[in-house]
């Protein structure tokens, strides 16, 4: 009974060391939506800085949130990394997120681009502006997103579906400053100016509007800058015929979104993803994704790259970035009231 006893007990003992093992390994797991060479370029970077294993999930956003509704507190996830400010909202609504607790992330990061609790934080930034045709658009004729409703754009306004969370967190937006009544006239308007039914991605819309199908397209900058270096040599062609133009300037800002990253609430190696959140906020990360992705860095210490630069400085607008979130469901309801497909 006595040698049972001391089997069962040695049995535990090295469960015990097994599990303490698991835990201590030096390993990052993130469900990511994000799909650049950037961000694994840096991952690689980080562990050889570190030693820290950074491994990836990539699925769509929606997606990985559900993956982590399900998998509960049995979730591989550490972190979790969105290319919009609504769904980590909404991760957080579901009480996915904890806490990110770092002087450093602090220090990195404007208190406007954290969210007020530190339950998520901005990667990048990227602004949402009106790529015209330089050879048939006199941008002094451009002013705001509400301006694309007057006739004079009839027939000439190009832009990707409603089910992209780009234009949701847009219209979001409206919602937030305007009041649902006038985001509701302005997406009515841009549905009737449609140079087509909403297809394909911002890149495509740029290549409609230098193919003639249309005047002007609603984009975040950083297509602009993957179409310029692109390897195909026809997608730098369309963007050296698109100009970017920052819209509302004079009322209240262009619309700026985030990449930004949570802190899983039944994550294994909190630390370590905290460490990784440090250096993607850090400069050395910061440089990067404005050099190699063309996003702006959300670190003050860090100059945008020059060809972010050569679009020139913009207002911004100035909300509370969980309002994209919040939103979200009454963004969608507008568009399938107006009828944009």
């Amino acid at each position: 009974m006595k040698k049972i006893f001391i089997l069962v007990l040695i049995g535990i003992m090295v469960l015990s060391i097994v599990g303490c093992q698991k835990n201590d390994e030096k390993v990052v797991n993130i469900y990511t939506d994000r799909h650049y060479d950037t961000d694994q370029a840096l991952y690689d970077a980080f562990t050889d800085e570190t030693g820290i294993q950074v491994n990836v999930v990539k699925a769509a956003s929606d997606e990985l949130l559900e993956r982590l509704t399900t998998e509960g507190e049995d979730t591989e996830a550490d972190l979790v990394i969105t290319s919009d400010a609504g769904r980590l909202y909404r991760a957080q609504e579901k009480e996915l997120l904890k806490p990110i607790e770092s002087k450093v992330v602090d220090s990195n990061v404007p208190q406007n681009l954290r969210e007020s609790n530190n339950n998520w934080v901005a990667l990048t930034m990227r602004a949402r502006v009106i790529a015209y045709s330089i050879d048939r658009v006199n941008p002094t004729n451009l002013s705001t997103y509400e301006a694309l409703t007057e006739q004079q754009w009839k027939g000439k306004v190009l832009v990707r579906s409603s089910g992209n969370i780009y234009n949701q967190s847009l219209l979001a937006s409206f919602i937030s400053l305007n009041g649902e009544e006038k985001a509701t006239e302005w997406a009515e308007g841009l549905v009737n100016n449609m140079a087509r039914t909403p297809e394909g991605n911002d890149r495509d819309q740029m290549k409609a509007v230098v193919a003639g199908e249309g005047d002007v397209a609603i984009v975040n900058t950083y297509y602009v800058g993957k179409l310029l270096n692109s390897a195909d040599e026809y997608e730098v062609e369309v963007g050296k015929q698109i100009g970017v133009f920052f819209p509302n300037q004079e009322t209240n800002g262009t619309h700026i979104n985030i990449s930004g990253a949570g802190l899983t609430k039944h994550g294994k190696h909190s630390d370590e993803a905290i460490k990784l959140i440090e250096y993607l906020t850090g400069e050395k990360a910061q440089y990067d994704y404005a050099n190699a992705n063309y996003e702006y860095p959300v670190n003050p210490n860090v100059e945008p790259s020059d060809l972010l630069k050569s679009w020139g400085e913009f207002s911004r607008q100035d909300i509370d970035l969980s309002l994209l979130g919040k939103y979200n469901s009454d963004a969608v309801k507008i568009f399938n009231k107006v009828g944009w497909k």
